[in-house]
């Protein structure tokens, strides 16, 4: 069994792998239709990236309001998503645009920024009932509370202390963390931060001791109109299997 962590980095996606030995790998694919079929058996792909969108309405998306209210004093690395026709357009005015028509709000440039990553997973999901099943959505601070006790991190991310707070977290669990981030910093010239490093490495080791008992956000999910769950799956760490 493989259980993989992606979160998307500036050349495309990039990869932890972790399987029943605790030996990891790491890597970076140009797209998620590549990484899908390399692992496509015997495996659960936990992705930082929306799964699940808005055709219309000013509604948000349960999952994502659920979240900030969990993390507190990081609910800001939870933002808006784009509604499922503003991912498609070729440029942030047209995305923002028809986000703006559909929904009542404009888009972020953060939220631009992913919207290409955000249709490569909505195409993949809606037109494999396969990949339904082995790819779900995870935010990596909602992970690293839940790995925690429950407990959101002190530090914003993108600092030292941060860093050290995550891996650290991370380390309790998996002991071998630290050989696996050396070797995934490695993948700095294929525009891996030690960011992408730390969210897809949460993200793989949710996905190895929660499997078969998640937890969700909302704890019963949403569906949008294609059929997709708008959730965020998470393992609670100080609470008996």
């Amino acid at each position: 069994m493989k259980y993989i962590g992606v979160d998307g980095c500036r050349k495309g996606w990039f990869y932890v792998s972790l399987d029943d030995y605790d030996k990891g790998k790491s890597g970076v694919f140009k797209d998620i239709q590549s990484l899908s079929e390399k692992f496509h058996d015997d495996c659960l792909i936990l992705v930082d990236i929306p799964i699940g969108l808005r055709d219309k309405g000013n509604l948000e998306r349960l999952c994502d309001k659920e979240a900030r209210t969990v993390l507190g004093d990081r609910r800001s690395s939870v933002f808006p998503v784009p509604c499922r026709d503003a991912v498609h357009k070729n440029n942030y005015e047209e995305a923002s645009l028809i986000n703006h028509e559909l929904t009542g709000r404009k888009l972020s440039k953060q939220s631009w920024f992913i919207s290409n990553k955000i249709r490569q997973v909505d195409e993949l999901l809606k037109t494999s009932v396969k990949y339904r099943k082995l790819v779900r959505e995870v935010h990596p601070e909602i992970c690293f509370c839940g790995l925690n006790g429950g407990e959101s991190m002190k530090y914003n991310k993108k600092t030292p202390e941060g860093f050290k707070e995550r891996l650290s977290v991370i380390r309790n669990l998996y002991m071998e963390c630290d050989e696996l981030v050396e070797e995934a910093l490695s993948y700095k010239r294929r525009g891996v931060t030690k960011d992408d490093v730390l969210d897809a490495l949460v993200a793989a080791v949710t996905a190895k001791l929660g499997f078969n008992k998640f937890k969700t956000i909302p704890k019963v999910p949403e569906y949008d109109m294609a059929g997709l769950p708008m959730e965020m799956v998470y393992y609670q760490s100080n609470e008996a299997d």
